[in-house]
């Protein structure tokens, strides 16, 4: 039986935006597996007869083209024929259809086009790439059979901080449809109901929400995960077991259909393997395989990484050996954060007697918020397909800026070997910014690398500067006017990207950083202008500390906004060009200054960054965090894991200036810490004061200071672990009132 549609196209150039006419199948991502008898290219007529099966006339795959019955006068002469594997309409085409899950043959030509899926999901993805395809208003003769190369590809929306809107997930769940993505984890740390209160039901408003979620789930496509994270006072009971089962029910009801059970993050009587493994098989045996249309059963172990496994205790094994095979367990890599490589996933698949389910912590920057991750997406073995049952990002708490780099990972976990990072990325450009991708590509350029950070994970940044920064840093003319035209260019990058309308969500959550980035700009004409009029005979010394004065009070400008009101919730500051720029534009100043003294005499100050705080520490997950300053408060950034604080390592905050002190607490998430650590402030005079530290009631974990503190003006205070045993805490919140 034929059913019969009319598609406008209209809107639908904004899918792709990059590639020439000349070659539409090239407007495709993520890139297929193999495109074959590539001829013509014509013009797209504005509607389509659709030819399909009974059986597919209500099925979600046909979403992607929102498709209105309309009557046969109206329909132009183009047909679309769709089916799956067994369907009569498209049976002469069926030998070509990929036998991997989720594959589709694709052929274009003159008058109609043959979308063949292997199931459902294949029909679907045939569908994103013929649309994808003729975007531009051109159709091109090929032949197109495509699959996946991961099982399971997407995101697990589980960062710490502030959590996606609503209407953030629903876009994310339509992204995900478009790019070929088929799983969102949704386990936002904040989410009382996901971890603190995992044992009540969703108020009514709440469940609501997450009913919505899951049915734009199904009609994008994507496999909505509901992830449960009992592990934090978890007790192992029958009652605990039951509520867990009944929480998921409840969930059930809702319409989700897909389930994870985290362990992350936690210590004591809930990191137990064999109970753990006990607690997973009693669901997958009794909830997931019972329901018959649940995605597999997924869960996130305490030892989630390759550093903090340890084989003598035999966590992983135990999992490994006594968890049901159809259970996928979550893996971050050889660390934290780190990128996946074929020997670093035969270590874990050994040990876990499965394949490793990813969770890569990339683009998310819950653990360095001070900095944006928009780089290229890059660094995982190009050969770990075989080796992994899912791959999915731990993304940014902004969404839309995150799209950056989901769209690679689309890319890269759809055909590896295809897949090209500076490509990929500059097709992600284009697709979230299409009128300003050149604007957002220089933008995005100097906010690649995530800083020094406790997790040591670095990347490239401002590769237009590898050629001419070290020269520029040394003198080089040309170098120096090449320096000074990117900074022109990055100036007026931002400019235009804060007066455009075209995203209003993406600059709103980049703003802080694009305003940061017209000062970097400015900062650094102006460090340009001084190094090439540092001599007496090219500039004045009064035109030449105009400059220095420029300098030093845009780069003062820049420390003052990192502490500003204009950030978002949480976010602990605003680095921009941190690895290359700044660092070079210091050592331009710093020269520029030097050879003005020594010519002129005068004994200008060569250190243009203003830093009033400093943080040190002997234990190591502290030592790389972040200082902010709003207001009258003065905070550290948090740490997202346990933390191991070694008996006898201290933390010190320093200042440039004499801070006046009038409150202090931190949070280490544990009750009964303030015992094991002792505060001393070091007056302004070089003496030491002790500062008394108490709990306001029995079993609170916030910290607060005696009376001694208050008023108390201090160069430097020091925390130190005093128990005399190493010490597992959190690292919630650390906040120094000043006036």
């Amino acid at each position: 039986m034929k059913k019969q549609f009319r598609l406008c196209l209209l809107g639908l150039g904004s899918l792709m935006f990059s590639a020439p006419l000349a070659a539409q199948i090239s407007l495709v991502s993520p890139v297929p597996h193999e495109v074959t008898d590539r001829g013509d290219v014509t013009s797209v007529p504005t509607g389509f007869r659709l030819t399909c099966d009974d059986a597919r006339r209500e099925s979600f795959a046909l979403n992607p083209l929102a498709a209105k019955p309309s009557t046969l006068s109206l329909l132009p002469p183009y047909e679309i024929v769709c089916g799956v594997a067994g369907d009569k309409c498209i049976k002469p085409f069926a030998k070509f259809i990929p036998r991997q899950k989720e594959g589709y043959y694709l052929k274009i030509e003159a008058g109609r086009a043959i979308v063949a899926g292997r199931d459902e999901q294949g029909l679907y993805y045939g569908l994103q790439t013929l649309l994808q395809s003729i975007s531009k208003g051109k159709a091109e003769a090929c032949t197109v059979r495509d699959w996946p190369d991961v099982a399971f590809r997407g995101t697990v929306e589980g960062f710490y901080g502030t959590p996606w809107s609503h209407a953030n997930r629903l876009e994310q769940l339509r992204f995900y449809g478009r790019n070929k993505m088929n799983v969102y984890i949704y386990g936002p740390k904040d989410d009382p109901f996901h971890r603190a209160r995992w044992r009540e039901p969703y108020p009514e408003a709440e469940a609501a929400l997450i009913r919505e979620l899951a049915e734009e789930a199904r009609r994008n496509g994507v496999n909505f995960y509901w992830a449960i994270h009992p592990g934090v006072d978890i007790k192992w009971t029958d009652a605990d077991r039951d509520a867990l089962m009944a929480k998921f029910e409840k969930m059930y009801a809702l319409g989700v259909r897909a389930f994870a059970v985290f362990f992350d993050d936690i210590w004591g009587e809930g990191t137990r393997a064999d109970k753990q493994a006990e607690l997973l098989n009693y669901i997958d045996d009794h909830f997931i395989k019972t329901k018959k249309d649940v995605s597999p059963l997924v869960m996130c172990p305490t030892e989630y990484n390759r550093a903090w496994a340890n084989d003598g205790k035999g966590y992983l094994r135990t999992l490994g050996t006594k968890m049901n095979k159809s259970v996928e367990i979550m893996w971050t890599g050889n660390s934290v954060v780190h990128c996946i490589d074929a020997e670093s996933m035969d270590w874990i698949n050994s040990r876990i007697d499965r394949k490793a389910y990813i969770w890569w912590n990339f683009p998310v920057t819950d653990y360095v918020r001070d900095h944006l991750m928009l780089g290229p997406v890059y660094g995982n073995g190009l050969d770990i397909a075989p080796k992994v049952s899912g791959f999915v990002s731990n993304p940014m708490e902004f969404a839309e800026a995150s799209k950056i780099a989901l769209y690679a990972l689309a890319d890269y976990t759809w055909n590896m070997q295809a897949y090209d990072e500076q490509a990929s990325w500059l097709r992600a450009l284009a697709d979230l910014l299409p009128e300003k991708a050149g604007q957002l590509e220089k933008f995005a350029s100097y906010n690649e690398d995530a800083g020094p950070n406790g997790h040591g994970f670095r990347r490239e940044e401002s590769r237009q500067l590898s050629g001419i920064a070290e020269a520029a840093a040394g003198g080089d003319r040309q170098a120096l006017a090449a320096l000074y035209g990117e900074c022109v260019e990055l100036g007026q990058a931002c400019d235009i990207l804060l007066g455009s309308d075209e995203n209003p969500e993406l600059i709103e959550e980049l703003r802080p950083w694009l305003i940061q980035g017209t000062l970097a700009a400015r900062y650094g004409q102006t460090v340009v202008a001084m190094a090439l009029g540092s001599a007496k005979t090219d500039v004045t010394a009064a035109s030449f500390e105009n400059l220095y004065n420029q300098a030093r009070s845009v780069r003062r400008q820049m420390t003052l906004l990192e502490y500003s009101d204009i950030r978002h919730p949480l976010q602990t500051g605003i680095k921009v060009g941190s690895r290359v720029l700044m660092p070079t534009l210091s050592k331009i100043f710093a020269s520029a200054v030097n050879k003005h003294n020594a010519d002129c005499g005068t004994k200008l100050d060569p250190e243009a960054e203003f830093k009033p705080y400093k943080l040190s520490s002997g234990v190591p997950q502290l030592a790389g965090q972040s200082i902010s300053a709003p207001g009258s408060d003065i905070t550290i950034a948090p740490v997202l894991e346990v933390v191991d604080w070694p008996a006898g390592a201290s933390l010190t905050l320093s200042s440039s200036l004499p801070l006046t002190l009038d409150g202090m607490d931190f949070d280490f998430g544990v009750p009964g810490q303030a015992g094991n650590f002792t505060l001393e402030l070091e007056l302004t005079d070089g003496t030491l004061r002790p500062v008394g530290l108490l709990h306001y009631k029995e079993g609170d974990t916030v910290i607060h200071t005696d009376a001694s503190l208050s008023g108390a003006t201090v160069k430097s205070l020091r925390l130190t672990n005093t128990s005399g045993k190493a010490q597992k805490i959190y690292f919630k919140k650390f906040r120094l009132g000043h006036k």
